[in-house]
């Protein structure tokens, strides 16, 4: 029972053992395997191999229980992790991480995933594994430089200023693919063409590495390259275009300095193609000023050059006008002695030195202080001494030294002197009238009137008034019977009779007329330029751009905002010469411009422009005075009433000659085609114009009042705006008018003779001009002579007997040789001894001119009978017994009807020789002569000679 029991306790320690051992074997796989935390990684792309830092190595603590204690492998977690985790031995636990494919680090840098290690666990079967911790993996996928550069642009431009070196011109740009960074870099850029003045460095920046000059290259074409960090070249290199600019200087561009104006075209655009650079600067406003430069041109521009007074009358002035320093003339010989310009091209002025006056004749003017009277001058004056300097001056003639008026210059100012008559109040009255003027003493030509209507005094300069800044009074002066004496220049002084108080300066035009020149336009037109600027303003612009002009239009201002607008009003700017004939020579052109710009610190400078305006010579006129110049009228025409017309048929023609090219059609057809050189032909071509005076003079001897006279209706000059003085030298007709008015005044000039017993000729001459003396004609000369008649003989049957030697003669008008003789009465004529003598000697000189021609012509015809066979029908000339009789008392008609026999045969034989008549129709026209009467064979051969040259040789 014993052992029974001990059996059933051993059961049951077996029992609980057995227990004890199963659960020791449920325990066999207690722990779970270990792996680091993080893990970094580097991948190379196009490898699959992941270097890990730290490797991937999992531990367990089982080890080295087979199964529970190895590791059997690794586990990635994440989407699409393009990687794999491999056990490489199972016992140690240690794998390897590596890439499924191919990795693009261009499609992703950087992968990041976690992990897991399991063991194997308790058996084959992997019965109860165990899991690590989640370990994150980060796997960088490191770069090969698989490309090349790659430039942004297909190419680059870029423009320069030539003259200037630049920091940095432009920027080339190229990027590489590669994603690394040592790959991806531009660590170079290169130009490749050789020998160019430019560089780039590492960041791609081009400059210049010396001045460009436009001049010498317009263009530069560059190749430049890029290399990566790895060295590879860029794929393709890119061509940058450099181009150089002119150094922008704001300016005017497209102006051409020398302008040519040709007279008579009318107005000249003078920048046509004109526009302002400003170099891109904004701008907001523009004003510019355009100078025409005239003061060397005449009295500062260009004017008409007739005399004052025929200017005041152009100018609508009334009559009443004295001209004190007018062109030197016959009569007008008081500035002769002054130096002068000549008048030509230009206005006459007169030059006064400090030492030369004139006096002007007594009885020229007749003003009088009581009533208005007028002073007009031109005067240029400089900056002079301290000394009074007279322009003009009336002061006693002789015994004192009183000055009545004077017109003077003193410390730059224009001071008129006026003292009054004694009155019977001796008050004080205004005597001197002072101004300050700039323009006295600025070296410039001014006009200046004075218009005096005591005790008042108007100045108007160019036609400004001025006023007075001074009035002093005086006392009149004293009872005198002194006559006066008007000087210019200086001041005649009685008492010491000398000059004083001389003019250094020049003047021009001075005038004194009574009355006022009240009308404004009057005094304008008097100053007046015919040249000046003008401006027609475009529509479109006329209301943005603002245009200013100066009184004589010399000068004009252009404002505006718009650069284009202005562009367009300065182009459209010209200059314009209204003168028939201008005076030639250079006008200067200068334009000023100031702008406004945005910003003010940078706002651009524009320089000034400047140029000139060359007025070329015009086509000098040529006026041809033509007519009768030689005639005969009886002594009772001289003595008439009317007397005698110097001028019956007299002609005014003006022309101008110019130079054409040929026709080259005709000159081709005349072989003219081997001269390359073009053929210029010399036209003339009438032309109309005024003439302002025709001056009539005595050659020989002065006319003598007493018995002789030249004279014209007053009437038909008046209704012709013409005026006449005369002298003993002749008669001067002055006056702006058309030359066909000229010619019908002249027509009407008469000269008589009251006492032409001794009178045989008289010559004259006749000249015009025109422009005060510019353009002066020829010298006609006309010469007159006297046919005294034979007084009728009272017999006792109160019957007129005429002289047996005279022939009555009914001709209604005689021809002397040559010379018309119209009008001539129906009566005898006794030829005066002188006449007698001309005719005879002019007769006998035909007659042996007649019968030498003869004579040579009948010997001419015998050689040619001799060479005919010997016939001989010729008549022969025997002059052996040749006698010459002349009745000296034949009638002038005989003579006129001789001599007008002799034009008819020297127009006979101009008439044969162009004919070329043969010598057998000679001959017949000699044998019908034979048949006429024998007293009038001499004649009948004078007539119908005939001059046969044909078989002359010379």
């Amino acid at each position: 029972m014993r052992f029974r029991g001990n059996t059933q306790f051993a059961s049951a320690v077996g029992l609980v053992l057995g227990l004890l051992c199963a659960v020791e074997a449920a325990k066999v796989n207690k722990h779970k395997p270990w792996i680091e935390t993080t893990y970094h990684g580097i991948v190379t792309e196009n490898d699959d191999k992941v270097l890990l830092d730290p490797p991937l190595i999992a531990l367990d603590k089982d080890a080295p229980l087979r199964y529970a204690g190895e590791i059997c492998g690794f586990r990635i977690h994440g989407q699409n992790v393009p990687f794999e985790a491999v056990v490489l031995d199972k016992s140690t636990g240690e794998g390897v991480i590596r890439a499924k494919d191919k990795l693009d680090c261009e499609l992703q840098k950087e992968h990041t995933f976690t992990i897991q290690a399991y063991d194997c666990g308790e058996g084959p079967d992997g019965a109860n594994m165990k899991k690590s911790h989640k370990a994150t993996v980060h796997i960088q996928v490191n770069d090969i430089n698989e490309y090349s550069p790659v430039f942004k642009e297909k190419s680059y431009k870029a423009t320069v200023i030539e003259g200037k070196k630049y920091d940095s011109i432009l920027k080339v740009e190229a990027v590489d693919a590669d994603c690394s960074f040592q790959f991806s870099q531009i660590c170079n850029y290169e130009i490749v063409t050789p020998d160019v003045p430019f560089t780039v460095d590492k960041d791609g920046f081009i400059k210049n590495t010396e001045k460009l000059s436009y001049g010498k290259e317009r263009m530069y074409k560059l190749t430049v390259t890029a290399y990566d960090c790895g060295k590879n070249r860029a794929s393709e290199d890119v061509l940058v275009k450099i181009s150089v600019k002119p150094t922008c200087k704001p300016s005017w561009q497209g102006f051409n300095k020398r302008i040519e104006y040709e007279p008579g075209t009318g107005s000249l655009a003078l920048f046509p193609s004109m526009h302002l650079e400003t170099c891109d600067e904004p701008i907001t406003s523009i004003r510019a000023s355009i100078e025409l430069e005239t003061n060397h041109i005449g009295k500062g521009c260009d004017r008409d050059t007739y005399s004052e007074k025929s200017l005041h009358k152009l100018c609508g002035a009334s009559s009443g006008t004295v001209e004190l320093l007018p062109a030197p003339s016959s009569s007008t010989n008081w500035t002769v002695g002054l130096p002068t310009d000549n008048g030509h091209d230009s206005d006459q002025v007169f030059e006064f030195n400090g030492t030369q006056a004139i006096k002007v004749p007594d009885g020229m003017v007749s003003t009088s202080l009581k009533e208005p009277f007028t002073i007009s001058v031109w005067m240029r004056h400089g900056p002079g001494a301290h000394e009074k300097e007279t322009i003009l001056c009336n002061s006693d003639k002789m015994e004192m030294n009183r000055h009545h008026y004077s017109l003077y210059v003193h410390n730059c100012r224009l001071i008129l002197l006026l003292r009054q008559d004694p009155s019977e109040t001796e008050n004080y009255k205004p005597a001197e009238f002072h101004w300050k003027l700039d323009q006295v003493c600025d070296k410039e030509w001014h006009h200046y009137v004075l218009n005096v209507e005591f005790p008042a005094v108007s100045l108007f300069v160019d036609g400004t008034t001025f006023e007075p800044f001074l009035v002093t009074e005086d006392y009149p002066l004293h009872t005198s019977k002194i006559e006066t004496q008007l000087t210019i220049g200086a001041c005649w002084q009685g008492g010491n009779a000398r000059m004083a108080q001389f003019f250094r300066g020049n003047l021009a035009g001075l005038m004194i007329r009574s009355g006022k020149l009240e009308n404004k336009k009057v005094i304008d037109c008097l100053y007046t330029c015919k040249e000046g600027l003008d401006v027609q303003l475009p529509e479109e612009v006329a209301s943005t751009v603002k245009v200013e002009f100066n009184p004589n239009q010399s000068s004009l201002t252009v404002e505006g905002e718009d650069i284009d607008a202005f562009d367009k009003v300065m182009q459209h700017i010209s200059y314009l010469n209204s003168r028939q004939f201008p005076t030639p020579g250079i006008r200067h052109l200068r334009i000023s411009t100031t702008v406004k710009c945005f910003n003010e610190e940078s706002c651009v400078t524009v320089p000034d422009a400047e140029g000139y305006v060359m007025v070329l010579q015009p086509e000098e006129p040529k006026i041809s005075l033509s007519g009768i110049d030689h005639f005969a009228r009886s002594a009772a025409e001289f003595e008439s009433q009317e007397g005698v017309t110097l001028f019956p048929e007299l002609r005014i023609v003006s022309t101008i000659t110019r130079e054409v090219e040929a026709d080259t059609e005709s000159e081709a057809a005349e072989g003219a085609d081997d001269d390359p050189t073009v053929q210029e032909t010399v036209v003339s071509e009438e032309i109309m114009h005024n003439l302002d005076m025709c001056e009539v003079t005595v050659v020989g001897d002065e006319l003598d009042g007493e018995h002789e006279s030249l004279e014209v209706d007053v009437s038909q000059l008046q209704q012709r705006g013409l005026e006449m003085s005369s002298s003993n030298l002749g008669l001067v007709i002055t006056g702006v008018n058309t030359m066909a008015n000229y010619e019908q005044v002249l027509h009407l000039i008469h000269y008589k003779n009251w006492h032409t017993e001794a009178l045989f000729d008289r010559k004259f001459k006749l000249v015009c001009s025109e422009l005060n003396g510019r353009y002066i004609s020829n010298d006609f000369k006309v010469e007159v002579n006297v046919i005294h008649t034979a007084n009728p003989v009272e017999h006792a049957n109160n019957a007129m007997v005429q002289p047996n030697f005279i022939n009555p003669v009914h001709h209604a008008s005689v021809d002397l040789s040559g010379h018309n003789l119209v009008n001539a009465h129906q009566a005898s004529v006794v030829p005066s001894a002188a006449t007698i003598v001309i005719v005879v000697c002019v007769s006998f000189l035909v007659f042996m001119i007649i019968l030498g021609v003869f004579r040579i012509r009948a010997a001419h015809q015998r050689t040619m009978r001799d060479q005919e066979n010997g016939k001989e029908n010729e008549m022969d000339w025997d002059d052996s017994a040749l006698t010459i009789t002349v009745n000296p008392m034949e009638t002038y008609e005989d003579q006129h009807s001789s001599e007008e026999e002799e034009e008819e045969e020297e127009e006979s034989e101009d008439g044969e020789e162009e004919d070329d008549i043969t010598s057998a129709e000679s001959e017949s026209s000699e044998d019908e002569e034979g048949g006429e009467p024998e007293d009038q064979q001499g004649t009948s051969r004078q007539q119908q000679l005939e001059w046969d040259d044909s078989t002359l040789t010379y």
